[in-house]
């Protein structure tokens, strides 16, 4: 507590509501908030969590279409000790997701601060404390608080910012223009031509969607990409690839998910789709570039009159953009240690969800984070116990 009386001398301490926070701070409320959380609740650990949205998981309710389902099996996406619903399908539906999400937090007694979105984050030097500074927007007051604490979990995720391209000539094209996450379901393009930039998972699934809408999608691919069967003989062709490179190594695995993918597929070039020289899972590991696993009818090489353009291009981590901090986060947002070694940095800071390997990367961190604090809170705990009952000994040997 000591150390929380040295930040008096900072000139803007006493400018906003200041809280002191008896263990860490999240920063997100999405799958790996809500991840981190309930272990940190598991160790016996208090916590404080910020969402700048008003409910959790937001780019889970707000910036997907209905369509959406987890591209890979339940067993491999669901959080540290809870697992789905029986009779949840194997790929669970968004609403489902969702479902899960918020049943999740109510187990676990996780109640962020909604509506809270963190202007700042630096680390103290002096008082060797975590300063988060936050703007709460929640009804027509604003009102800025500053949160301190010894620990800093970032949460924010890989996912927190759409990408919008800087496209010649997008501003004169005269109809409507939307980044995916903003797009619900082609129903009301029914009719029409409608242009998809990008194609990952996301912009072929919308393509895909557009088309069951009687809608006629284009798509444009700028690059080289992986296009994968997302089963292979009724397994998942993620589950197939974790249970291979248990016994082979990663070129031979990769090696075979293409050949299975050619016999299932036949050659993606015939659709413009040129696979990249690196193997998928290679790529995935190295570049962060997650294959295709759905399939769309394409359009390649024509010139079309279009009514309406999907930007599919794609998120950003927004972390510079907060975080003062340049040793364990990169420019780009990400942690510059590789998986697995990308969870902790100095001074009490820590990521999670920043992996590139979805829930279950998440998952790994969110255990070794709440581990890691745990270890630490659980020995100055016992410690204050054994000073309070000395200090109390003392106290009645008095009288």
């Amino acid at each position: 507590m000591e150390n929380l009386f040295r930040l008096v001398d900072h000139e803007d301490f006493l400018s906003r509501r200041c809280i002191w926070v008896n263990g860490p701070v999240i920063v997100g409320a999405g799958p790996s908030g809500l991840a981190t959380a309930a272990c940190l609740r598991d160790q016996g650990v208090p916590f404080v969590m910020l969402e700048r949205a008003e409910c959790i998981a937001s780019l889970w309710q707000k910036r997907t279409y209905d369509r959406l389902k987890l591209h890979l099996p339940k067993q491999f996406c669901q959080l540290p000790k809870l697992p789905f619903p029986e009779d949840f399908p194997e790929y669970p539906t968004k609403r489902q997701f969702i479902q899960y999400l918020e049943s999740y937090a109510e187990k676990f007694e996780i109640n962020p601060r909604f509506n809270e979105c963190v202007q700042s984050a630096r680390y103290d030097e002096t008082s060797g404390l975590w300063r988060v500074k936050t703007a709460s927007s929640a009804g027509s007051t604003k009102t800025e608080f500053e949160y301190i604490c010894r620990w800093l979990v970032v949460a924010t995720g890989e996912n927190a910012e759409r990408v919008m391209p800087d496209i010649e000539g997008l501003a004169d094209f005269g109809g409507e223009v939307i980044h995916a996450c903003d797009y619900k379901s082609g129903e009301k393009y029914k009719g029409k031509k409608v242009l998809v930039v990008g194609c990952g998972n996301s912009g072929m699934e919308l393509s895909l969607d557009l088309s069951n809408h009687n809608a006629s999608p284009s798509m444009v691919v700028r690059s080289s990409v992986h296009l994968l069967p997302r089963e292979i003989l009724g397994k998942s062709t993620f589950e197939l690839a974790t249970l291979m490179m248990k016994w082979l190594p990663l070129w031979l695995v990769d090696k075979i998910l293409l050949i299975l993918a050619w016999f299932i597929l036949g050659n993606t070039e015939s659709y413009g789709l040129k696979r990249p020289s690196m193997g998928p899972l290679a790529l995935k590991n190295t570049m962060g570039k997650t294959p295709v696993l759905d399939i769309a009818e394409l359009i390649n090489g024509e010139k079309l009159d279009i009514d309406a353009i999907v930007l599919a291009t794609g998120y950003r981590s927004n972390v510079p953009s907060w975080l003062q901090e340049s040793e364990f986060f990169s420019v780009n947002g990400f942690p510059k240690a590789p998986f697995p070694h990308g969870w902790k940095g100095n001074a009490g800071l820590y990521a999670v969800g920043f992996t590139r390997r979805g829930l279950s990367g998440a998952s790994s961190d969110a255990m070794r984070i709440a581990q890691d604090i745990g270890k630490v809170w659980k020995e100055e705990t016992k410690q204050q116990k054994k000073r309070t009952t000395a200090c109390h000994r003392r106290c009645i040997s008095q009288f």
